[in-house]
């Protein structure tokens, strides 16, 4: 069972201990709440609520909503919520005694809470919750995060020189680093990398490997719904350094544009944090794990800089780093401590292992992910998924301005328009779903060169994901070149109700054209037609195929585990 780590248990403990009886419950919402506390529509997926009341006053100290299939890791990290950051301004306490309803709560509790002297009781009925279950409406808030005062400047400082030094050019997130510290309760850090993918960009530093290894083999599970893969990102045990990107001027969004911008953005702000499974995401750290992060981010800087360029080329054997590091503790005895830092090669390849089988067995002729790009699209570039009649696009094509690539019976570029429609003895067929993509007239001519340079257009594909660090769920665009790469074209997020409209729309559309699509070049963007050109503004066009995630091999881009891009 897992047991709260002695960090926490001696944070805990410096909170005053009060002569007062909590009780705790968890209860079926049946899809009805969101993690807001307010009502929402109801969804497919079962929900349940987990609450934790002071029955001596009445009061609310704690609430989450969780998937029902979760296990009682929750449980835990609201008690603890309502423990260090209780709702209602309340003040942060431990109770003498808490009581649930659930003989398995209580186990599990008995377990996890080992040394905390609280005492955990049983009763069949809970007639406080029941009266207060379904008139609560508010939710735990998240804490500010709290680095510890002594490290704050020096983290943040060394958070912005592992940005610019960037390693995720050169370490994807199945290149697992070994960082050996010894100090403060940690063993070793089994480092992994976000940014590869242009999702999210940090540092994920593993407690154990087991950790890793088992969030990475659910995150590779199929139909995870946001909540559950939210849910999976809790029960990690990790430090995390987190980049958050800020856009200085965000350009507006119609209902049916996406403005794509730079993938890697300068305005940067490092968000520290540890996750375990029964503790959630927090933000207030101790001064032992500020040194850690110290210690960790120093090693990582001398051996990425140090091997950077063995580290971009694949190999079986272990690269390793030995460094004396400045200990932050300046009262400890030990001025310098001795980092190891290395290579997992065996690791790695398991890992690439896990990811083909979850993919179905990709083809051994792929070394490795499918190379994906954002270099193409043009920063700036609105993004528009339409539909435009097969007759006009045909006869846009027949201008000698204009670069036209037919694959396949869908156009014709010589034939007359009537002809194109005569086929299977229909004279109308559905209009083409297609991929607009609307520029300058340079950057639209450098993106049909850069097209036509890659072998075309093949097919055009949404891979679903997730945000990590919110739980958000997201589709990307991706369009596949005849060379075989990919090229990122837009990103949706499906927990909106505007983008998941449109993908269902593209996929209705392309259903109904059996598969068949376009990609269509055009230019305009700082005129009258930007957001909705015209024929004249159109400048080239491809024709396509839609395809799934599975057809092109592709995993899922959940959390840090997003497929390989080509770096700089």
């Amino acid at each position: 069972m897992t047991r709260l780590n002695r960090i926490t248990l001696d944070r805990l403990k410096r909170l005053p201990r009060i002569a007062s009886v909590w009780e705790g419950d968890r209860r079926s919402v049946g899809g009805w709440m969101d993690d807001d506390g307010g009502l929402r529509q109801r969804h497919t997926e079962t929900n349940d609520c987990i609450l934790w009341i002071d029955s001596g006053h009445g009061a609310v100290r704690g609430l989450t909503i969780v998937p029902t299939n979760c296990g009682y890791e929750p449980v835990v990290r609201t008690l603890l919520q309502a423990i260090e950051s209780p709702q209602g301004n309340l003040t942060p306490a431990r109770p003498q005694k808490i009581v649930v309803s659930d003989r398995e709560i209580q186990f599990y509790l008995r377990g996890a809470l080992q040394g905390l002297d609280i005492a955990i009781d049983y009763a069949p009925e809970l007639p406080l919750i029941d009266e207060l279950f379904n008139a609560l409406q508010q939710s735990a808030e998240m804490t500010e995060a709290e680095l510890p005062p002594s490290y704050a400047e020096a983290m943040i400082d060394k958070a912005m020189e592992i940005w610019e030094l960037a390693p995720w050019n050169s370490l994807n997130e199945q290149q697992v680093l070994a960082v050996e510290i010894n100090a403060w309760d940690i063993e070793t850090l089994y480092v992994s990398m976000l940014g590869m993918g242009g999702v999210e960009y940090g540092l994920l530093m593993y407690r154990t490997l087991d950790s890793l290894k088992q969030f990475r083999q659910r995150v590779l599970l199929e139909q995870q719904s946001p909540k559950q893969m939210q849910e999976t990102f809790l029960e990690q045990d990790c430090l995390f350094l987190n980049f958050e990107l800020f856009d200085d001027e965000p350009l507006p969004i119609d209902s049916q544009a996406v403005s794509w911008l730079a993938p890697a953005p300068e305005a940067v702000q490092p968000d520290f944090g540890s996750i375990h499974p029964l503790e959630g995401m927090r933000s207030q750290l101790a001064d032992e794990e500020g040194a850690t992060f110290l210690v960790a981010m120093e090693a990582i800087q001398r051996f990425v800089t140090r091997y950077r360029s063995q580290l971009e080329k694949p190999s079986s054997k272990a690269i390793q780093g030995n460094y004396k590091i400045p200990n932050p503790e300046q009262n400890s005895g030990s001025t310098t401590l001795k980092i190891t830092v290395k290579t997992l090669p065996e690791v790695t390849a398991e890992l690439a292992d896990q990811t083909d089988e979850a993919l179905g067995h990709a083809p051994p002729s792929l070394p490795g992910f499918p190379v994906l790009r954002d270099d193409y699209v043009p920063e700036g570039a609105i993004i528009i998924l339409t539909q435009y009649r097969r007759q006009v696009l045909a006869t846009v094509g027949l201008d000698p301005l204009v670069t036209f690539q037919p694959q396949g019976t869908v156009f014709q570029k010589h034939a007359s328009p009537a002809d194109v429609f005569q086929t299977n003895g229909a004279t109308e067929p559905p209009d083409l779903p297609v991929v607009l993509i609307q520029t300058s007239r340079p950057k639209a001519k450098t993106l049909i060169q850069q097209l036509q340079a890659a072998q075309g257009v093949q097919a055009v594909c949404f891979n679903p994901g997730s945000d990590p660090f919110s739980g958000d769920a997201f589709e990307l665009g991706l369009l596949q070149t005849g060379d075989g790469e990919l090229h990122l074209f837009a990103e949706y997020e499906t927990n909106g109700s505007t983008d998941r409209k449109l993908l269902e729309r593209w996929h209705q559309w392309q259903h109904d054209c059996n598969g068949a699509c376009a990609v269509v070049i055009a230019s305009g963007i700082t005129g009258n037609s930007k957001g909705k050109p015209g024929v004249k503004d159109i400048l080239g066009i491809f024709e396509a195929r839609c395809k799934t995630p599975k057809d092109l091999h592709l995993p899922p881009l959940m959390l840090q585990y997003a497929a390989e891009w080509e770096g700089d």
